[in-house]
């Protein structure tokens, strides 16, 4: 079943100067791309999002659960980037096309179906199989301002499983079977990492990745860092869009770059422990890569601690927040975004697997203001935890790198968990 597009809408009259078609067909491209307008509505949205939160703190006055949100100057401001950020990621290249939905609804039914016909709906863990550390590591070094760094590529040998729908067009993606990942390494002697996760359009630049991580920092302060870059981004997206193909209304696709994200991190976790030495390992992301270390944290065993940044839980939930309404209807219409996609993700949700981190090596923090992530996603993580110590900013999706209260709660939880010696 399809939908059939909207009509396009008349073109300009016959025989009009050159410079007056060109204007028109401007015209048409703006008018058709949703930017503009979602940015004509990010200071309407920052305005109810501010008016929804008062309303929800002073109901829960009665319930412990509830987060408060005192709306401030400040907060409008990070709420309202966060809106405009949000509009500039629409960008219509990465738009569904017409025939996106179909192939999508097709491929998230039959991806069900083999997922419930093998158990793993049941046991989501057991979807995930157990990687052994890379035997080809291929190590460049190089240096940003203030920080030695070694760019590690090797094999990342995931692969959707036989049958599965999308199995052949996830390997055609050459560039992305290849693993990548910034290090920067402590002093000497150092058996103490934090392998880290970067968030959604980032992992081609070493300066922005590490120091998203505060790694210079956490390198002086005697921690090894490295930071994997996710699938379908920086040099694995192979000149798409960052993210292009992970990030589609096909969330068969989306499934499989989690998964593939999860077992990238825990084959490097296992090359630190093989070669070298890596004898305490935590693991922390931000967003998307909240996402994959909170996977990773239900199904590799033997981590110190698990530290979750204004992460996303649920992409279904994501993707049917954020979508432009055109697009939410057709997606509704052809249930791309309902039940099926829910279904799916459950294999790499962490929402349906027990945290294998015990539960004082378990740490989240997130932005009360946080229109991209939303506060939501974080909430929900640190309830499925069992209330670990949570650490809220008043601020957006961004704004973590600029909260103090951020930095200290990092430090503070590396160190409750051994990575890091206290300061005297």
């Amino acid at each position: 079943m399809s939908v059939a597009a909207p009509p396009e809408p008349p073109g300009p009259p016959s025989g009009v100067p050159g410079f007056v078609s060109s204007v028109w067909r401007v015209a048409r491209q703006v008018a058709s791309d949703p930017r503009p307008r979602g940015i004509l509505q990010a200071a309407p949205r920052t305005a109810a999002f501010l008016t929804r939160a008062n309303a929800r703190t002073a109901a829960g006055a009665l319930d412990e659960t509830v987060v408060p949100v005192r709306p401030s100057p400040g907060l409008a401001a990070q709420v309202l980037l966060d809106e405009v950020m949000i509009a500039a990621f629409r960008h219509p290249r990465l738009l569904p096309r017409a025939g996106d939905y179909e192939t999508a609804a097709r491929d998230l039914a039959e991806a069900r179906a083999v997922l419930e016909a093998g158990g793993w709906l049941d046991d989501p863990a057991g979807y995930h199989g157990t990687p052994a550390a890379p035997d080809l590591v291929v190590h460049r070094h190089g240096q940003v301002p203030g920080m030695r760094y070694e760019h590690l590529a090797f094999p990342s040998a995931w692969e959707p499983r036989p049958g599965e729908p999308g199995r052949d067009r996830w390997l055609s993606y050459t560039a992305n079977r290849t693993a990548h990942a910034w290090i920067a390494r402590a002093r000497a002697g150092s058996r103490s990492w934090v392998v880290c996760v970067h968030g959604f359009g980032m992992g081609s630049n070493p300066l922005l990745d590490l120091n998203a991580f505060r790694a210079s920092q956490l390198v002086r302060a005697g921690l090894n860092v490295a930071v994997v870059v996710l699938p379908m981004h920086g040099k694995r997206s192979a000149g798409r869009a960052l993210g292009e193909g992970f990030m589609s209304i096909d969330l068969v696709d989306s499934m499989h770059g989690i998964a593939q994200a999860a077992w990238d991190t825990r084959r490097l976790v296992a090359w630190l422990r093989r070669e070298e030495g890596a004898e305490k390992v935590g693991v922390m992301g931000h967003s998307l890569g909240g996402h994959v270390v909170s996977l990773v944290a239900g199904i590799e065993p033997g981590l110190d601690c698990v530290i979750a940044g204004i992460p996303v839980v649920d992409l279904p939930d994501l993707y049917r927040r954020h979508s432009p309404p055109a697009i939410a209807r057709r997606a509704e219409h052809h249930a791309v975004l309902g039940a099926p996609a829910d279904a799916v993700h459950k294999v790499v949700s962490p929402l349906a697997l027990d945290c294998l981190v015990p539960p004082d090596g378990r740490f989240i923090f997130a932005g009360l203001g946080d229109r991209m992530a939303t506060f939501g996603h974080a909430h929900r993580l640190w309830m499925h935890w069992g209330r670990p110590r949570l650490a809220t900013y008043e601020g957006g999706h961004v704004g973590f790198y600029w909260s103090g209260a951020v930095r200290r709660f990092v430090t503070d939880s590396l160190e409750a968990a051994g990575l890091l010696r206290a300061a005297p």
